[in-house]
Formats: C-alpha cells, sequence, structure tokens
C-alpha cells in the first residue's frame, strides 16, 4: 500500500507539472476564455472516446450517475474559464498563486463531504501555504479582478476534486473525465447558441493557435486531468489540492523562461515557493507513514 501511495505520489507532481505549463497555454492562445475552454473540452472529450473504444472500456453509467457526472463537468467548464480569464486580465503568476489556497479550503470542505473530523495538521498547513501565498504575490490594484477570477476558479477546483474523489470509488477515470468533459462542452455550446457566438471567425483560428489548443486537449487535459482522478484512488482530496499547490512554482518558472519579462520573479516569490515545496512535502511524508490515504 505504501509502495502504491508513494507512485501515486510522484505521478501526481509529474501531473501538476503538466498543469503548470497549461497556464502558459492559456497565455500564448489569443481566443478568449470561453472560446477556449469549448475547444479544449471538445477534443478532451473526443480524445477520450478514442482511448475508451480503444481499451474496450463501456460507456454506460446510470442516470443517477450521469447527472452527478453533467454538474461536475458544468463546475469544471466554469472553474477553466475563470481560470484562464483571470491569466488573460492579470498574469499567469499573479492567477498561479491565488491558486496556493486550495489546500485550505479543502481542509475545510473535505470533512464536510467525507464525515470526519478536520486534521489539525491539515489546517496548520493550509495557513502555512497561506502564508506562501502571501509572499509569492506582488498585490498591485490593477491586478485586483484577476485575483478574484482567480479566487472564484480555485473554489470551484475544490468543489469538483472533492465530488470526483467520490465519484472514483466505483467508476473508471477515464469514463469520469469523458462525461465530465462532454457535459462541459454541451453546457458551453448551449450557452453560445443564445449568444449567437457560432460564426465563421468562430472556427477560424491560426496555425499556432491549433497547435497550442491540441497540445491542451491531449496532454493537458485528456492525459492529465484522467490520471489526477485516478491516483484520488490511493490519496485523498485533500494531499491532491496540497501537492496542487506545486503549480504556481512549476508555472511561474516555465512563464519566466517562455513568456519573459511579465512573469518575472521576485525575492519574495522565491521565498514562498521555497514554504509551498516544504510545505506539500511534509504532508506527503506524514500521510505516507501514518496511512491516512
Amino acid at each position: 500500500m505504501r509502495n502504491d501511495n508513494l507512485k501515486s505520489y510522484l505521478n501526481l507532481h509529474l501531473i501538476v507539472f503538466i498543469w503548470g505549463f497549461t497556464a502558459i497555454l492559456g497565455a500564448l492562445i489569443t481566443i478568449q476564455s470561453d472560446f477556449l475552454v469549448w475547444y479544449r473540452m471538445c477534443f478532451a472529450a473526443i480524445f477520450l472516446a478514442g482511448f475508451i473504444v480503444l481499451k474496450k472500456k463501456s460507456f454506460t453509467v446510470t442516470p443517477k450517475v450521469l447527472i452527478k457526472f453533467l454538474f461536475v463537468g458544468l463546475l469544471i467548464a466554469l472553474h477553466w474559464i475563470f481560470f484562464f480569464e483571470a491569466i488573460k486580465i492579470s498574469t499567469v503568476s499573479i492567477t498561479l498563486s491565488v491558486f496556493s489556497l486550495g489546500a485550505f479550503f479543502a481542509s475545510l470542505l473535505e470533512p464536510l463531504f467525507y464525515g470526519r473530523k478536520v486534521l489539525w495538521y491539515e489546517v496548520f498547513f493550509g495557513l502555512i501555504i497561506i502564508a506562501g501565498l502571501g509572499l509569492i504575490m506582488q498585490v498591485e490594484i490593477n491586478y485586483w479582478n484577476g485575483m478574484i477570477l482567480a479566487l472564484v476558479s480555485i473554489l470551484l477546483g475544490v468543489l469538483f476534486t472533492l465530488m470526483n474523489g467520490k465519484l472514483i470509488v466505483n467508476h473508471d477515470p477515464s469514463v469520469i473525465s469523458f462525461y465530465e468533459f462532454l457535459a462541459g462542452f454541451i453546457f458551453i455550446s448551449i450557452y453560445f447558441l443564445f449568444k449567437g457566438s457560432f460564426t465563421a471567425e468562430f472556427f477560424t483560428l491560426s496555425a499556432k493557435n491549433w497547435i497550442l489548443i491540441l497540445i491542451l486537449a491531449s496532454i493537458c487535459t485528456a492525459y492529465a486531468f484522467t490520471a489526477s482522478v485516478k491516483v484520488m484512488r490511493q490519496l485523498s482530496p485533500y494531499t491532491v489540492m496540497l501537492t496542487t499547490n506545486l503549480e504556481p512554482v512549476y508555472g511561474i518558472v516555465l512563464a519566466f523562461f517562455i513568456i519573459g519579462g511579465k512573469e518575472k520573479m521576485s525575492t519574495e516569490f522565491y521565498i514562498g515557493a521555497i514554504v509551498i515545496v516544504i510545505t506539500v512535502l511534509l504532508n506527503g511524508i506524514i500521510k505516507h507513514y501514518r496511512k491516512e490515504d
């Protein structure tokens, strides 16, 4: 069991690194946020459908479970729309730094979802994450709107992570992800139909945007999201959310090298990043030896 936990924990770090790159793609793709999420969920659902057929898995789920998938899919769609919009009106650094609050929210909400007591060290680590976040963030009034959108995004992210933590017990990760992405795609499509967004211009993208969207939908979504759901069979939603706090570290470092000056990091970032990394490692060690996952 411990080896399975450790393997899942290491795999989770690879997933979080990929998610860090997702933010870079969101900044580089030059279409508006809701359009971007529509394309992302559309292609991700297609890729997963092909995978499920190839592996000869069943698409069959009960109506009750399907309703749950649909609801979570809506949460995911809104989470991503707010996430990419926060990046576009602020920076990758600001948006990903706010995501560090996810662990604190998860430490408070997970006991309600799973009927267990609040663990003191989870709340403690969550508070340390907030302290690290305070060091990372250069709070500028010009980025206030971006920070609010990022906060809404991470709250939605915690909710669907907790819900997927329950769904994974009885359902295949790829099937869960397929229906959730399909649901998000359908909800956004309905919204676009009422807005009249489906124009010739909507489907006219540059070659660069097409390539980046396909990378985003395949590696950063179909693979990474499904794998993240799968590791929840070994790791708790709180541990997943806490490890996700490395996403700002990975994402901001990548942004510095790929995007450049706008994402230049301060001394406070390095200090805050070290605080977050140490906190994540300590949580992993405690979870590993206490066998609470």
